[in-house]
């Protein structure tokens, strides 16, 4: 049994950037997940630790199957992302990822809903540091938007929980059943930070205005935290199916038409955490072994794509997809990793995300939800287009632009081959994920009907995208802003929001003025509004009495 939590080497490496300059915060930033990850190789899962706290019964710490591979999945996410980012001379940026980590690592293993919320809120506010990182004027925009949505999450988990505690005396984060007003708030404080539907617009617009490192750091563990919730709080709700198969078919089509390839892998990011909804929805060992799976998967090869991009962004100063071409010749490493994290996320076989995406497939065919799939099928499709060909393609070999650009540094390529290794040893030796599910299964990725089933996908997907690029129906890759649901928030409703407060405010003057004027008439002469104005003996003298008969009616009745 390990002795202390799994989030405290973070937590002492934040306070350690906080004093420390140098190499010795380099090797304290990268010892904390090394000796992390380490307390995993003799966890003993089922354990948990009590405390009392004002009558209250806390579970800090819980360790189980569902703990234990998003927890290695986030010491591996951890230490590819502080490798990456071992150049950067900011304090700011170390201490707050080191806490976002750490906080993540605590919503994994909360048991009871205010250590949860705790964390919870931790790693809203640490993480919008990374976005206030970038220092420009829309990063702080961006960064204040974005904290307003971690805060909403918090403010309704915690709603939610204190309801469920007075229905139920109890803040056990166990499984639950929507049908009370406690469930729903935990729910949609899941949801949005899992970037549901119409609450998901915060991440294509704070992911890619934070710095090129803390991007890397924000792709990884806000999300897929609130993917573990869901796995906890709500496996086997219906209602999720249907939510995550919206969820992988919208990004598509905006990942499609956006410029900024940060934003496309954004974007991204909600398409493929549509699918772990999806298989949280069905409930099975194999649909939730699938979600974990996936999302183990997802982090590195995503944090690998966004590290190529962070990548071409420090070295090329842009990462707009009309302003880039021929950097493959200039940037080649660089290059190749961003292929193989392109080949995983299209779940090309042999790569990561064919071993991990074929169960939740599987999961769904054997619940008989076809409609489902060919909807999760065509969005496989869509991610063969936006993040398997269009990332790698435009990034790096399109001629749209020639901007100056050397290689990126050694830690960056280290991290950046780290991720990609990984990407091919688990699509090669999925054996070794499948291992690490929380629930045991035999379950082969390589059957003749999956493998045939996937290439014929991606065969066909891409005849369709060389079509439309010939025949000139793919849209052009142009500056452009493209409206998203936040539109409502920042457009229509702070003007209704205006004109509310002018309408108000003139109802208020003009009552103001009625009063005035009925005061006046009571005193004989004219009453300024003001406070500070002198009464008449008479009206108050009126006003006394009349209040005196009003308390005496009530009173006789």
């Amino acid at each position: 049994m390990i002795e202390f939590h799994p989030a405290w080497p973070f937590l002492v490496a934040a306070l350690a950037a906080l004093v420390t300059r140098g190499w010795l915060r380099t090797l304290f930033m990268v010892a904390a997940p090394l000796v992390g990850g380490l307390q995993f190789l003799d966890m003993e899962l089922g354990q948990t630790r009590e405390l009392q706290v004002l009558g209250l019964t806390l579970v800090p710490y819980r360790a189980d199957g569902l703990s234990y591979v998003f927890g290695l999945a986030f010491h591996v996410g951890a230490l590819l992302s502080i490798v990456f980012a071992l150049r950067v001379r900011d304090t700011l940026q170390h201490v707050t990822a080191l806490l976002y980590v750490a906080s993540g690592i605590g919503v994994l293993f909360a048991g009871d809903l205010l250590t949860l919320f705790l964390w919870w809120e931790v790693m809203g506010v640490s993480s919008a540091f990374l976005v206030f990182a970038s220092r420009t004027p829309e990063s702080y925009r961006a960064g204040f938007r974005y904290l307003v949505y971690q805060v909403l999450s918090g403010v309704l988990l915690m709603a939610g929980g204190g309801l469920l505690w007075i229905q139920t005396g109890s803040l056990a984060f166990e499984a639950m059943e929507l049908g009370s007003a406690a469930s729903w708030l935990i729910l949609l404080a899941f949801g949005l930070k899992a970037g549901f539907p119409l609450l998901h617009a915060w991440i294509p617009d704070s992911y890619p205005n934070g710095t090129p490192t803390g991007s890397v750091f924000l792709c990884i563990f806000t999300t897929k935290a609130a993917i573990y919730a869901l796995a906890r709080g709500f496996p086997g709700t219906e209602l999720l199916i249907y939510v995550g198969a919206v969820m992988t078919v919208f990004p598509v089509l905006y990942a499609i038409i956006e410029n900024d390839l940060r934003r496309v892998l954004s974007y991204s990011i909600i398409n493929q955490l549509g699918f772990m909804v999806v298989g949280i929805g069905i409930g099975t060992e194999l649909s939730l072994n699938g979600t974990s799976a996936h999302a183990f998967a997802h982090i590195i090869y995503k944090a690998l794509l966004f590290m190529s991009m962070g990548a071409l962004l420090q070295q090329a100063g842009t990462a707009k997809a009309s302003e880039l071409g021929g950097l493959y010749r200039k940037m080649p490493w660089t290059t190749g990793f961003c292929i193989v994290g392109a080949a995983s996320i299209s779940a090309f076989p042999l790569f990561s995300g064919f071993v991990a995406k074929a169960m939740v497939m599987s999961a769904l065919i054997k619940d008989g939800h076809l409609v489902v799939w060919l909807m999760l099928l065509f969005a496989s499709a869509g991610v063969l287009e936006h993040s398997g060909i269009k990332i790698p393609y435009f990034g790096f070999f399109s001629r749209y632009g020639n901007p100056e650009a050397r290689e990126a540094p050694p830690n960056m390529l280290f991290a950046m081959g780290l991720a990609a290794a990984l990407c091919i040893a688990i699509g090669v030796w999925p054996v070794a994920l499948y291992g690490l599910l929380p629930y045991e299964m035999v379950y082969s990725a390589y059957d003749a009907t999956h493998v045939l089933t996937q290439l014929q996908l991606l065969l066909f997907a891409s005849l369709a995208i060389v079509w439309m690029h010939r025949s000139g129906y793919y849209p052009a890759e142009i500056p452009s802003t493209n409206l998203d649901v936040d539109w409502v928030f920042r457009r229509p409703l702070p003007r209704a929001a205006k004109w509310s407060r002018n309408v108000l405010s003139a109802v208020r003057d003009r009552l103001a003025d009625i009063w005035s004027a009925f005061l006046a008439g009571l005193g004989g002469g004219r009453v300024s509004n003001s406070l500070g104005q002198t009464w008449p003996i008479g009206s108050m003298a009126l006003w006394v009495a009349i209040l005196l008969a009003t308390l005496l009616l009530f009173g006789l009745r």
